[in-house]
């Protein structure tokens, strides 16, 4: 077999799965519930954020929060402070993508 297969959880508990973490990219999916969310920190990476469902409440650097329902990409560059939280009742599902992989 030359693909590996990797597979996501799918339920509504809190997860942070490391899916992918080699030399190339670091892919994530997580799952969080009304006000989970991740503590504040600076991207090691670019990052690729999709909304898979829900609701993502995110604030960069200085702004003020923005909302992005599913369906939705973010781009967001190195370096950049990330305050990342689901505030909606509904759950928030993510894929999250870092390339190239952070170096750390």
């Amino acid at each position: 077999m030359v693909e590996q297969v990797f597979k996501l959880s799918r339920g509504d508990e809190k997860v942070i799965e490391k899916v992918i973490f080699d030399d190339n990219i670091h892919y994530l999916h997580m799952v969080l519930s009304k006000n989970e969310g991740l503590p504040e920190h600076f991207s090691n990476s670019n990052v690729y954020m999709t909304v898979v469902r829900g609701k993502l409440s995110i604030r960069l650097n200085d702004q003020e929060n923005h909302e992005y329902e599913a369906g939705t990409l973010l781009k967001i560059p190195i370096q950049t402070k990330m305050n990342v939280k689901n505030l909606h009742e509904d759950i928030l599902e993510l894929i999250v993508v870092k390339a190239p992989a952070p170096k750390n």
